[in-house]
């Protein structure tokens, strides 16, 4: 997905015109506001397949995933944004009574795109961190067999894990989970399988 600034806005005025939307999404960073353009192919089809295999993991227990269309809201940033997945285990927190912004997830996930990798690595991570909630954060390629893991440390560091074959499996403990990439990358045509 790409981002492309909009007019500045508050907070309440662009979530109130965001919950209206019908044919767009857009995220709040301070003020500005960036409209979201659609995903390939292969972004779809990682995003499904993840979110397939963490709702299996999820039976009976009191966890819960999402993916797209769930907001989160980071207070600390005066950032509103929508990741590509995310994942709460235990009570959730939402911003308000609509129940459509998350403020307390454990996992967020971003595959990534031409357009969007440097802010998701750079800026949009920075604001996620913010979360206290937050300990992990995947970031998944769409064009090549790739994953790299952030996890928050007890010091509050965040210590990196890469994984770059289809027989790897990616472990996501603060959600008692793990993402197997011949799952994750199953039915996506790469550029290099990396297996």
């Amino acid at each position: 997905m790409s981002v492309h600034p909009l007019p500045r806005l508050s907070f309440d005025d662009w979530l109130a015109a965001e919950r209206e939307a019908v044919d767009s999404r857009s995220e709040f960073a301070g003020g500005e506001v960036f409209a979201m353009t659609g995903g390939s192919e292969a972004h779809n089809t990682i995003s499904v397949n993840i979110s397939a295999e963490l709702r299996a993991q999820f039976k009976r227990r009191p966890c819960h995933v999402y993916a797209g269309d769930m907001k989160v809201r980071m207070d600390a940033a005066d950032i509103a944004a929508y990741p590509d997945i995310m994942a709460v285990c235990g009570e959730r927190a939402y911003y308000d009574q609509r129940r459509d912004i998350i403020t307390n997830p454990a996992l967020i996930i971003e595959i990534l795109s031409e357009s969007t990798e440097a802010y998701d690595r750079g800026d949009k991570f920075a604001h996620y961190r913010t979360l206290p909630s937050l300990t992990t954060y995947l970031l998944v390629s769409q064009h090549r067999t790739a994953a790299e893991l952030y996890v928050r440390q007890d010091d509050g560091r965040w210590l990196l894990g890469t994984y770059d074959s289809l027989f790897d499996s990616v472990p996501l403990i603060c959600v008692e989970a793990s993402l197997a990439l011949a799952e994750v990358y199953d039915k996506v045509e790469l550029r290099d399988t990396g297996a």
